[in-house]
């Protein structure tokens, strides 16, 4: 099977995409597990804030409770920000992982935050609401240099991008086999 791990900023559509191309497998009887940081952030991963060691161990935790999901033959689809390429790298030494790269320019984020996260990223820094060390836009985020596969979420509909990405999988499977 395989694990994809998305990259991406916040609002780049990381879990939409995983969500629409988890039912397209499903609908061709494939086992599929949406693994979202949003989601894990609440339970597994409660305990780390966002400095860089406990981003990275974020991503490990996820990655673990995907390999398991693996050994399951299920398709994996991580849907987390993951910020760092040496840790993207570090993924993808195993042969089972693809990187998906869902491009999108900062602007467009500011302009869709659909959570308003960004709003508060970009509050004066006295204000209470602010928040500190948001990925790209107070805090890093390392662009891949060998993304398997970028998505311009800013240019492509949700469609378009849906079916590259399934697509992108299906081959990836066959490759594999």
């Amino acid at each position: 099977m395989i694990l994809i791990q998305f990259t991406g900023l916040s609002g780049s559509g990381k879990t939409t995409l995983a969500e629409n191309v988890r039912q397209l497998l499903i609908e061709k009887s494939y086992k599929v597990e949406v693994i979202d940081g949003d989601v894990y952030r609440k339970t597994i991963c409660k305990d780390l804030g966002f400095s860089k060691e406990d981003r990275c161990e974020n991503v490990r935790r996820l990655f673990n409770v995907g390999r398991n999901f693996i050994g399951a033959d299920t398709i994996v689809l991580m849907s987390v920000i993951n910020p760092y390429e040496s840790l993207r790298n570090e993924l993808r030494n195993h042969e089972f992982v693809r990187t998906v790269f869902l491009d999108c320019s900062i602007s467009n984020l500011i302009k869709r935050d659909p959570k308003g996260l960004y709003k508060k990223a970009l509050l004066p820094d006295h204000d209470v609401n602010k928040i500190n060390n948001f990925t790209g836009i107070s805090d890093v985020f390392e662009v891949p240099s060998k993304a398997d596969l970028v998505l311009k979420t800013d240019l492509e509909t949700i469609p378009f991008s849906t079916h590259k990405l399934y697509n992108f999988i299906l081959n990836s499977l066959s490759d594999l086999a």
